[in-house]
């Protein structure tokens, strides 16, 4: 999650995950190898500061940019697919400036802080085509910008944790306050609070920002004091920062029982985050603590544009909006019960058909 992340993906694999852990060094130090011969296919991906391996936003897109490559019998390095990780702001134009060296046709820009390097580069060279995600960049016809509908498949997690709250406490912990991290907010209260009108019951929803996306030690301490209200089920819209709060989560489950009634519970968020939620239990058996994660399709975009890109269609000076129509996010299946997953299915159809509408901002 950046900026206000969409964060959510679509199914990565396990092939694709092999490819992030063997790959998740800097892409700027690396050619890659493979003979490609389609350089207009050619695609570049230019991380934020959370690096590629992030569990999150920047590793869905590098899962999409890896699945794109594959359909297109392209092979990673030059004239082929790549990642440029940046480790801070001052590397972005720097690193775009490799990509543009490089020969790639297509730019991807994760993230919205690389808006304003994304924009600068688009405009001195128009003969590249320019991404950014989670932003949107107008007037240039280079460019073409991507964004989720993250707060519909939220509402859809805001079901499922009124559904599995035992305590009727819930919690959502966002990264920096903004547009983006709004439709996470937003989407999760009105779907609990539907939720609970519906059972009849009232639930309390605990809400606090870290006010950055990186900061995992204050998420934990943020998490912490959530569970001491009695919090069991947890979104987090916090990018990488939420490390912290799956790392509180074990502490407290990890002194349990694993069929515990006090058992606690995380909601991922951007891409599928069940394997920070493994975990041992008190009497020695493996379990997991992340719910579901609400998923942003950032591979599903990329893959996509790229695509289109490849075929002369690049969707310049476009706004593309992806959604639940289409999996552009979505909810994974994870550890919900399975008449809690109905009820969040029926959501999802009501929410497609128009007869639920969920706010993109939250209700003061």
């Amino acid at each position: 999650m950046k900026k206000f992340k969409f964060k959510q993906v679509l199914a990565t694999g396990t092939v694709l995950a092999a490819g992030i852990a063997l790959t998740a060094c800097s892409g700027a130090k690396q050619n890659g190898g493979g003979s490609n011969k389609k350089s207009s296919a050619s695609v570049a991906l230019i991380t934020d500061n959370a690096g590629v391996d992030d569990h999150s936003f920047s590793q869905s897109g590098w899962e999409g940019m890896v699945a794109y490559g594959k359909s297109q019998g392209l092979k990673r390095g030059t004239n082929g697919y790549q990642y440029f990780e940046s480790s801070s702001v001052s590397d972005f134009t720097p690193n775009i400036n490799q990509a543009v060296a490089a020969g790639y046709k297509t730019i991807f820009g994760v993230g919205y802080s690389l808006k304003g390097a994304i924009a600068s580069a688009a405009k001195k060279h128009t003969d590249k085509n320019f991404v950014i995600i989670d932003d949107v960049i107008k007037g240039q016809k280079n460019v073409a910008s991507a964004n989720f509908k993250s707060q519909d498949a939220s509402y859809m997690a805001g079901v499922v944790a009124a559904r599995t709250t035992k305590t009727n406490v819930v919690g959502f912990i966002g990264g920096i306050h903004g547009d983006i991290v709004d439709l996470f907010d937003a989407g999760f209260a009105k779907g609990a609070q539907d939720t609970a009108k519906k059972m009849g019951k009232k639930i309390t929803i605990l809400n606090q920002y870290v006010g950055s996306f990186t900061a995992a030690d204050k998420e934990k301490s943020i998490a912490k004091a959530m569970f001491a209200k009695k919090a069991d089920v947890i979104f987090h819209a916090s990018g990488s920062a939420g490390q912290g709060l799956f790392s509180e989560a074990k502490s407290v489950n990890e002194g349990l029982a694993a069929n515990s009634s006090k058992k606690v519970w995380v909601i991922g968020v951007d891409s599928d985050q069940s394997s920070l939620g493994k975990y041992k239990s008190k009497d020695g058996k493996k379990s997991n603590l992340c719910l579901t994660s609400v998923m942003t399709g950032v591979n599903v975009a990329v893959k996509d544009i790229a695509t289109k890109a490849a075929k002369g269609k690049f969707p310049g000076g476009k706004q593309l909006v992806y959604g639940l129509k289409h999996n552009g996010v979505y909810l994974t299946r994870g550890y919900v019960a399975d008449s809690v997953w109905e009820q969040a299915q029926t959501a999802r159809s009501q929410i497609l058909a128009g007869k639920i509408s969920v706010p993109s901002h939250p209700s003061k």
